[in-house]
Parts: structure tokens; C-alpha cells; sequence
């Protein structure tokens, strides 16, 4: 979206799913209600976090399986499954299964790579075969193989009264359109396309070479659409945090303030072994916060955006922040709600 004169075609946001260890059901609800909530609002897609062993959704296929039964038109993703935790032929069944409940709306979002603190939990997640699981982008090849409908077992047919598919069931034949890759490298990016996956970007990129947050977003970007079967026509989400505050309290815009004041010194320049870049969050009123993104070479390469809700504010924060990006900031950039159903 290089000009303002171009809407954005789709307005989704993220959330984390917080809960109280002690008491989770609350929290579930609230992340349900806010999907509901969402859709309401005309938001086209609402996407959850993952988080094992945190407090915060470990099992989204699950919690997007409730949400098929409370929502009927907003599209529902996940950003992102990591496939270190999960066989993937298991997984393949789970998403299609969740498809065919919601009508063909799931968008899976997925990573590879070995499980976040892999020391401390690969006696628990695999203790017979840690040394042998393969965690490349191999495991995302079988997994889109799997949901494409190819061949998972070398029989079919009938034992007894008992009948046998060779493929995963249920079969959705639209899912593997809607499979999605959370890259933050230039080769993840790249792969993607190969894979001819739909390309998600966040606040967060690896620092292989120079340039600032925008540039190093729009390369990869343009490197998955290079390597994309179509090409320019490749979908991409940016996901940045995003705070509008035009109809905030005093105190919300507070502590919306303070909040992206603590967050800021890690965007100064990268960090750790990976060199992780984050973007700076964006609070301010929708019409600044559409000047600033109308200025960032990430955001002029798309036309969606998953806008990722902040960590462990209060319902009524997200109900503000969600009021004022589907009344206010959406239309700024010239986007227009769904219709409900």
C-alpha cells in the first residue's frame, strides 16, 4: 500500500490469551468474548498467540474450535503454532478438523525451529527421540503435504467393518490456500514463497545486515514475493502493535504511554545471539498513527494487517483499543468492515 489512495483490503488483530495460572477460566472467556467482539466490529480476521508452558493460550486450535461456535464470519488464525511441539500429522487433523467447524474459516500460522527452551523440556516433550526429531522446514513440508491431502498411510480400505482413508481426515480442500508462515529472516521469508505459504510479519525481524526496522521488513517481504508462485500477488500481514487512543481515558492513555516508553530501549539495536530488532509500538491518535504507517516501508508492501493487541491490559482497554482501530484508525487507512452475518 504505497499511497493513501489504496485501502487496506483486510484489518485483523492478535491476541495473547492472558490467564490467571490459579483460575484460567476467566481468562479463556475473555479471549473468547473478544473474538466475539471483533467480529462484531467488522474485523476481518482475530488471530491468538501460542504459549507453552506460560500463562497465556497453549492449545489455540482448541480455543479457535470454541470460537467457530460463537462466531460465524471472522476469519480465525493463529500466529504462530510452533511445529517443534507437534506431530504434525496430529496437527493436520486438528486444523482441519476446526476448519470444517468453522465453514472454511481457519488460517494456520505456523513456525519450525527447536522448542523454546528445548533443554528444560525435551525430557517431557521427547524423551525417547529429542536427538532424532528433525525441527528444519522440513517439518512444515510434511505438515502442508498432510493438509494438502496426500498420502499420510500406505493402506485404504475396508478391515472388518471398519474403513481406512490413506489420507488425514477430515479432508478440507481450501486449507492449504490459508497456511500461513511467521518469518522473521530474510531465508525464513524466502522459503515461504518457495513453500507458496502466505507470509506473516510481526514487530520483530533478525538484523542479518544493515538498515532500520521498515527496510529490513520490506527486503524480506520482497524476497518472499521473488520466491512466490504469485509473485506480487503473495499474501502478506504485518503485525506491529498498534495503540490508538482516540476515545482513551486520560489514565488509558497513561499507561498506553508508559507502556510503549518501557518496551522502547530494546528497539534501539538488536538483540542477543540472534540480533532480534523490534519495532518500535505506535500509540497515538488513529489519524498519527496512520501518518506513521503510511511512512513505514513494511507497512507500503501490504494491504492486511494483524494489529497485535498489548500484554495484560484489562478487558475494557481492549475494548477500547479494538472500538477505536475498527471506528477510527480502519477507515483512516481507508478499510471498511464486514458485514455481519
Amino acid at each position: 500500500m504505497p499511497v493513501p489512495s489504496e485501502p487496506l483490503a483486510k484489518l485483523g488483530f492478535l491476541t495473547i490469551g492472558s490467564f490467571d495460572g490459579d483460575d484460567p477460566g476467566p481468562g479463556h472467556e475473555t479471549t473468547l468474548q473478544v473474538i466475539e467482539l471483533g467480529e462484531r466490529l467488522g474485523f476481518d480476521s482475530a488471530w491468538v498467540r501460542h504459549r507453552h508452558l506460560q500463562y497465556g493460550i497453549s492449545s489455540p486450535v482448541a480455543v479457535l474450535a470454541a470460537a467457530t461456535q460463537r462466531t460465524r464470519r471472522i476469519e480465525l488464525g493463529t500466529a504462530v503454532i510452533p511445529l517443534g511441539w507437534e506431530n504434525p500429522l496430529r496437527l493436520a487433523e486438528d486444523l482441519a478438523t476446526v476448519d470444517v467447524l468453522s465453514g472454511g474459516r481457519l488460517n494456520p500460522g505456523v513456525s519450525v525451529g527447536p522448542p523454546m527452551r528445548f533443554a528444560d523440556v525435551r525430557e517431557a516433550l521427547y524423551p525417547d527421540t529429542a536427538d532424532a526429531e528433525d525441527f528444519s522446514h522440513e517439518r512444515v513440508s510434511r505438515l502442508l503435504r498432510l493438509v494438502a491431502g496426500e498420502p499420510a498411510s500406505g493402506f485404504r480400505g475396508t478391515v472388518g467393518i471398519e474403513e481406512f482413508s490413506d489420507r488425514v481426515q477430515p479432508h478440507s480442500p481450501g486449507l492449504r490456500n490459508r497456511m500461513w508462515y511467521g518469518a522473521a529472516g530474510l531465508g525464513s521469508a524466502r522459503r515461504t514463497g518457495e513453500h507458496g505459504m502466505n507470509l506473516l510479519t510481526s514487530s520483530v525481524v533478525k538484523a542479518e545486515g544493515p538498515g532500520t526496522f521498515a527496510e529490513i521488513q520490506a527486503s524480506h517481504i520482497a524476497a518472499f514475493r521473488a520466491a512466490h508462485p504469485d509473485g506480487a500477488d503473495a499474501r502478506v500481514s504485518q503485525g506491529l502493535v498498534v495503540i490508538p487512543t482516540d476515545s482513551a481515558t486520560a489514565a488509558q492513555r497513561a499507561k498506553y504511554r508508559a507502556y510503549a516508553e518501557a518496551r522502547t530501549p530494546r528497539t534501539a539495536e538488536p538483540q542477543g545471539p540472534q540480533r532480534l530488532l523490534f519495532a518500535r509500538d505506535i500509540v497515538g491518535s488513529s489519524a498519527q498513527i496512520a501518518e506513521e504507517l503510511y511512512a513505514h516501508a513494511g507497512f507500503q508492501q501490504v494491504r492486511e494487517v494483524v494489529f497485535a493487541l498489548p500484554f495484560s491490559f484489562a478487558p475494557d482497554d481492549y475494548l477500547q483499543i479494538l472500538t477505536d482501530l475498527a471506528t477510527h484508525l480502519g477507515p483512516a487507512l481507508g478499510w471498511k468492515p464486514s458485514a455481519a452475518t
